[in-house]
């Protein structure tokens, strides 16, 4: 099986047997099903915590104060950790869901661009 045919399988399931419908997706507006298919497409390494450097607020041009680093990483996650099953799944499965996400993302603008036609 295809890529593509492993997608539209994917978010068959994700309708039939999550009850993620129409109804549900228009209900993310902001952005959430694209966000979340970021998430499920970042490899592993992105989201690895990543030395940045932390500004004091001083308003110098060289800050002397910034050389401290701290590991942070703000995950954009949109939703309750408890829907969040990337670690769940194998990286082919991550993107497939990634590939679902999007196609429901989609379809969500297209049916907003309809009704605004309308």
């Amino acid at each position: 099986m295809g890529g593509v045919e492993r997608i539209a399988a994917e978010r068959l399931r994700q309708k039939e047997q999550e009850r993620w419908t129409e109804g549900h997706d228009k209900q993310h507006f902001a952005g959430e099903l694209a966000m979340a298919a970021i998430c499920y497409a970042a490899p592993e390494p992105i989201r690895m915590k990543m030395e940045v450097p932390i500004n004091c607020g001083c308003r110098e041009a060289m800050c002397p104060h910034s050389m401290d680093s701290k590991k942070v990483w703000r995950d954009p996650w949109p939703w309750e950790e408890k829907w969040d099953k990337r670690k769940k799944h194998d990286r082919l499965k991550q993107l497939v869901i990634a590939g679902a996400l999007i196609a429901a993302e989609i379809d969500r603008l297209e049916r907003v661009r309809g009704e605004r036609a309308s």
